[in-house]
């Protein structure tokens, strides 16, 4: 495989099953989750496993990030003109809400940092 691990890995399997529905599960252990989604969106995958605020783990690898948190991939969506139907602020209180009960922070950038559009909006006032 060339460096574009995820891209040619879904363009293959895309070519190899054309008759299979895909549904990818990405962790975000090293930060690369939203790099790994856009990869295999530019390969045509289009249906993405994500948890609020990044929730889930790995057994295996001590210390691993959660899944990738949905309202980083919705947030991504929004700012690409990519309708999900989801509203992201509405995915980012209930996060927040989940943080509490479960009594820890969450992995999700969003959450984090705020939306782009937020940001340039507050600065133009």
């Amino acid at each position: 495989m060339t460096k574009y691990l995820f891209y040619d890995l879904c363009t293959h399997v895309r070519e190899k099953y054309p008759q299979a529905t895909w549904w990818l599960h990405f962790h975000n252990t090293r930060g690369a989750a939203i790099a790994n989604i856009l990869a295999a969106m530019q390969a045509g995958m289009t249906q993405f496993d994500s948890s609020f605020g990044g929730l889930g783990g790995c057994p295996f690898v001590p210390g691993a990030a959660g899944n990738i948190s949905s309202e980083d991939v919705i947030n991504m969506m929004d700012e690409m003109g990519i309708a999900t139907g989801v509203d992201v602020l509405k995915v980012m209180a209930l996060s927040r809400k989940i943080g509490e009960i479960v009594g820890h922070g969450l992995d999700s950038y969003v959450l984090r940092a705020g939306r782009s559009k937020d940001l340039i909006a507050s600065q133009a006032e």
